[in-house]
C-alpha cells in the first residue's frame, strides 16, 4: 500500500527541497537587487528617504513574485493562485487597516516631503517625540533622539499630525527672556543685552537684533531679545548667551529676582 504512494511522496519531497533551494537563491538575488537599487538611487542624488522607501517597496514586490513563482512550480494554477492572493489581500486589508494606513502615509511623505533624512523634527500631537530622521521606510520612520534612542513612528501617524521641521531653514530666530528687578535700570539692562548680542560670534549682524521690555510681571520686569543664528549653531548660541547674561548682569549689578509675594497684615 505504502509502496504505491512512494513515487508521489518522493516527487513531492523533491519539489519541497527544490522550493527551499529556490527560495534561498531567490532571497539572495533579491538582497543583491535591493542593494543595487539602493546604491543606484543614492548615486542619482535622490533624497535618502525616497531611496529607503523605494528600496523597501522593491523588496516586498520581489518577495511576492518569488513566492508566486515557487507556488506555481508546485502545480498551483496561476488563476487559482491569483484568486487566492486576491482573497488573502482583502482579508489582510481588513485585518491590517493600520498597516495599510502606514503604507499610504509613507506614500504621502514620499510625495510631499515634509522632511528628509538628517532633518530634526518634532512630532506634535503625540507624546512630543522628536529627533533626527534616521530612516524613512515603507511603513515606519525612525528618529534618533539626542540621547541616542531609536524612536519608531508609524507613517500613518506622521501623515495625520503637525510636524515641526526644526532644520528646514538655514537660520533660526533665537529668543531669550530674563527677569530683572523693578529697582534695576532698564536702559542699562538693554545696553548690556545689546553688547552681548553684538559680541557673540554666532549672532548674525546682517539680520535684525531686537532688545525689548516684554512684560511687567508680578516680581520682575521681563526683558527679552530676538536674534538670528545659523540653525546648526542654535543650541550652542542659546546656552552661551544665557551664561553671558547671568555673568554680565552680576558684574554690572543688575539683579535677577526670585519670585516673591508681598503680604500686608491689616490690624
Amino acid at each position: 500500500m505504502f509502496e504505491n504512494y512512494l513515487p508521489d511522496i518522493t516527487k513531492f519531497g523533491i519539489k519541497v527541497v527544490l522550493a527551499i533551494v529556490a527560495f534561498w537563491v531567490g532571497s539572495t538575488v533579491i538582497k543583491w537587487i535591493v542593494k543595487f537599487v539602493r546604491k543606484s538611487l543614492t548615486k542619482s542624488r535622490l533624497d535618502t528617504g525616497v531611496a529607503q522607501f523605494m528600496s523597501s517597496l522593491v523588496k516586498i514586490v520581489l518577495y511576492i513574485l518569488l513566492i508566486f513563482n515557487i507556488s506555481t512550480s508546485f502545480g498551483v494554477k496561476e488563476s487559482s493562485l491569483a484568486a487566492l492572493l486576491g482573497t488573502a489581500g482583502v482579508t489582510m486589508g481588513l485585518a491590517l487597516q493600520g498597516g495599510l494606513a502606514n503604507l499610504a502615509g509613507g506614500m504621502m511623505l514620499l510625495l510631499f516631503k515634509p522632511f528628509q533624512v538628517g532633518d530634526y523634527i518634532i512630532v506634535n500631537g503625540q507624546d512630543g517625540s522628536e529627533g533626527t530622521v534616521a530612516k524613512v521606510e515603507i511603513c515606519y520612520t525612525t528618529l534618533l533622539s539626542i540621547d541616542n534612542k531609536h524612536i519608531v513612528i508609524p507613517n500613518g501617524t506622521l501623515s495625520n499630525v503637525t510636524i515641526t521641521n526644526v532644520t528646514a531653514r538655514d537660520q533660526r530666530r533665537l529668543e531669550i527672556k530674563v527677569g530683572i528687578s523693578y529697582n534695576a535700570d532698564i536702559q542699562k539692562a538693554k545696553d548690556i543685552l545689546e553688547d552681548i548680542l553684538t559680541e557673540d560670534p554666532d549672532t548674525r549682524e546682517d539680520e535684525e537684533m531686537v532688545v525689548f521690555v516684554d512684560e511687567l510681571a508680578e516680581s520682575s520686569v521681563i526683558m527679552g531679545f530676538r536674534v538670528w543664528v545659523d540653525t546648526d549653531r542654535y543650541w550652542a548660541a542659546r546656552w552661551r548667551l544665557n551664561q553671558r547674561i547671568k555673568e554680565d548682569f552680576d558684574y554690572y549689578g543688575i539683579e535677577i529676582p526670585y519670585n516673591q509675594l508681598d503680604v500686608h497684615i491689616h490690624k
